[in-house]
């Protein structure tokens, strides 16, 4: 829905132990998409939002970092940073070698480390500030403060809306911290 032609970005996936290739094709490693990963086709427009998957610079560009894309060239973006004591400051973020460890085989994965980020977990939200912020709560999975963190990312409860069907939703609470 934003405006402007999508660039796509598609990425180059290897198995690291050759002698898997027989077992893991290229085609099989391009469907791929664990999280914490950027997909292997990777469709980006500017002005829209990406958070950052990979540590880069830090402080200033850490995984979860919230950006807003300004230039989509051919092996680097230009983006502009949105959290942080470094919001508004123009970066450019390079394709890198990213390496899966939740899947029971290694493949790398060369991409810009970036997501669109239309939404965020509750965890990818811990310390960030957001104008305005929504809460789907249509199934019950929180585990102990996480609905604490979701409701308070956002400065005033006017700019805090959520979504509950019925009204309500189980939020896991240890009876130890009620005493």
């Amino acid at each position: 829905m934003i405006p402007g032609t999508v660039t796509e970005y598609i990425s180059i996936d290897t198995v690291v132990d050759s002698g898997d290739a027989v077992n893991f094709p290229i085609e099989f490693l391009n469907s791929l998409d664990p999280p914490g990963m950027p997909p292997h086709l990777l469709q980006l427009k500017i002005g829209s939002v990406i958070i950052l998957l990979s540590n880069l610079d830090p402080p200033k560009l850490c995984n979860g970092t919230r950006l807003s894309m300004k230039r989509l060239l051919t092996n680097i973006i230009e983006a502009k940073i949105l959290t942080g004591k470094e919001k508004g400051q123009d970066v450019f973020i390079p394709r890198i070698l990213l390496v899966p460890t939740d899947i029971p085989f290694s493949f790398k994965r060369l991409q810009f480390p970036v997501r669109l980020a239309f939404a965020l977990t509750v965890n990818k939200g811990k310390g960030q500030s957001i104008r305005r912020c929504g809460v789907n709560l249509e199934s019950p999975c929180f585990s102990y403060g996480q609905l604490y963190v979701a409701c308070s990312r956002v400065g005033s409860p006017k700019h805090l809306f959520i979504h509950a069907p019925g009204g309500k939703t189980k939020n896991v609470v240890h009876r130890q911290a009620l005493d």
